[in-house]
């Protein structure tokens, strides 16, 4: 079985929400999830880069958004599916589209999940 590493940001409440539905997904424990809000959380890449979009990496090559979610949905049975969908080089281009849609209207989102003061 294929182990999937992915980093999210733990400081924001929308992430936590989506990354704790994944974690209640996977139930075959295939991704190992990384909180990179912390200092001490190891990046392979440029830590505000890592925090801007998804990242996931399968077998030491990393992806990102839309193709990262993508790796990851293959090793989620209820996902995966999805996942195998996603490697149509055109369904892949439509979800990268959605996601950059998603990403322009995230600050706005993530003030909506924000934990009461």
């Amino acid at each position: 079985m294929r182990r999937v590493t992915v980093w999210y940001d733990g400081a924001c409440p929308l992430c936590i929400r989506e990354i704790a539905l994944m974690r209640r997904l996977d139930c075959r424990d295939a991704v190992s999830f990384i909180d990179i809000s912390v200092p001490a959380a190891s990046c392979p890449l440029d830590r505000q880069l890592m925090l801007s979009r998804f990242h996931a990496s399968v077998n030491g090559d990393i992806y990102t958004g839309a193709a990262a979610f993508a790796a990851m949905w293959r090793v989620i049975p209820v996902l995966r599916p999805i996942g195998h969908l996603a490697r149509i080089p055109a369904v892949l281009r439509i979800l990268e589209a959605l996601y950059i849609q998603f990403l322009k209207i995230r600050p706005h989102i993530r003030k909506r999940f924000k934990p009461a003061d």
